[in-house]
């Protein structure tokens, strides 16, 4: 692996245990100097590494590196703080230490309990997910405002308001009682959620799918579901759908990186090892009286993967799968999932008739999934004039060239059955 694809990897899958660790280490009031020691360290690596030799242990390097900017940044800013300057030379005795065994088992715990932080219920639901997605797990602000429906502006004032309650946080409220932790745990599978999602479908610009972000948010949530806390039915079911969706990744796109409908994938290249521990962890979600939204994905997940073909899949079942998440978790957009499903089985009439008798909320109005969806309903049923009005919209909306593409093959093809 070269420098610069190491250096991407490393933020990604280390930089949120990082900010974990050292801020535990010399409190959430110092946040955003943790925050910028880790950049730094990033930044330091790619400049390094490319001159030098990749050391043994990067995540090492990364940690050793941070902490000496972070210990450097703070003895500068508050040298009359007794309490600080304890803080500050526990972390250098760490950093001289620094066994690497303990390092990994340590970031992985500090990674678990800093999102459970986050996570407060004295800040917004919004603001704890802005903060967990940008400090926790990499996202950029672009990507958080498109996965929220948001704008810039907005998530900045949520991350803003974050901050300000973690960083007024004394340190002794890294020590959750097991209440907070329970109370907790939707926010985090949310989060978690959220981040698989990106990764599936990325807003992103310049990729489509982010494998890496998939494969993320399925080793958090592995972490949580084997603590004592995450070990219930609903996050085994946010598993199960991860695990399902990233079976059919390697076939969602072509040889030249274009990304193919469901029809056009060949079945053949999904990962079969995933489709059993998908299915595996629904089983286990079944055990007790609970049903959450992951349950209803996650049927939706398994059906799809449990087809011979496309034609063979039981849409019957899916739709039945989104009206119980509809029912369950009141969304447009589980409304919009249940008229393609119905499309599918009863045609494109029954699924439009839904969405007519629907008004979706302003987030979902200016997407392109409403859009298209709409568009390919209407060339299906022959009303060309309409299709191509939200055709027009969808492709307007979409945040890819590659979805883009793929809308546009959709319409042709949508166009076709029309006719």
């Amino acid at each position: 692996m070269i420098a610069k694809e190491l250096v991407d990897h490393l933020f990604r899958h280390e930089y949120g245990k990082l900010v974990s660790l050292l801020s535990h280490r010399v409190g959430m009031r110092h946040i955003e100097m943790v925050e910028d020691a880790v950049q730094f360290a990033l930044t330091a690596a790619l400049d390094n590494w490319i001159r030098e030799q990749i050391p043994k242990n990067p995540t090492a390097w990364l940690f050793r590196v941070a902490s000496n900017r972070l210990v450097s940044e703070l003895r500068s800013e508050s040298r009359h703080n007794q309490l600080l300057q304890d803080n500050i030379e526990q972390l250098t005795e760490k950093v001289a230490e620094l066994p690497q065994f303990y390092l990994s088992n340590e970031l992985e715990d500090e990674l678990l309990r800093m999102l459970f932080i986050c996570c407060d219920h004295s800040i917004p639901i919004e603001s704890q997910l802005v903060f967990a997605l940008k400090t926790l797990c990499g996202f950029s602000i672009n990507e958080i405002a498109i996965r929220l429906f948001s704008n810039e502006a907005n998530i900045y004032k949520r991350l803003s308001r974050a901050r300000h309650v973690l960083k007024n946080t004394a340190p002794p409220a890294f020590d959750l009682s097991s209440r907070d932790y329970i109370k907790r745990l939707p926010a985090i599978n949310r989060v978690l959620y959220l981040m698989f999602t990106e990764g599936h479908l990325s807003s992103n610009v310049d990729f489509a799918i982010r494998k890496d972000l998939c494969e993320e948010a399925i080793r958090l949530t592995l972490i949580l579901v084997n603590h004592s806390v995450g070990d219930k039915p609903e996050c085994h079911a946010l598993l199960s759908l991860m695990y399902l969706h990233l079976s059919r990744m390697g076939a969602r796109e072509d040889e030249f990186g274009s990304l193919l409908l469901l029809e056009e994938q060949d079945r053949s290249l999904w990962d079969r090892g995933c489709i059993e521990q998908g299915l595996y962890w629904l089983a286990s979600s079944a055990q007790g009286k609970c049903f959450s939204r992951y349950h209803a994905e996650a049927g939706v997940a398994a059906e799809h993967c449990l087809a011979p073909s496309f034609k063979e899949t039981n849409w019957e079942r899916i739709a039945e799968c989104y009206l119980l998440l509809e029912q369950s978790t009141p969304s447009a957009l589980h409304q919009l999932n249940r008229a393609i499903a119905v499309a599918q089985w009863k045609g494109a009439a029954a699924g439009l008739e839904i969405l007519q008798a629907a008004t979706p909320p302003g987030w979902l109005g200016l997407s392109y999934q409403w859009s298209a969806v709409l568009a390919d309903l209407h060339f299906r049923t022959g009303n060309n004039e309409l299709g191509e009005r939200y055709s027009a919209e969808a492709i307007h909306f979409a945040p890819s060239s590659q979805i883009c593409t793929l809308l546009k093959r959709r319409f042709t093809k949508s166009r076709g059955e029309g006719h």
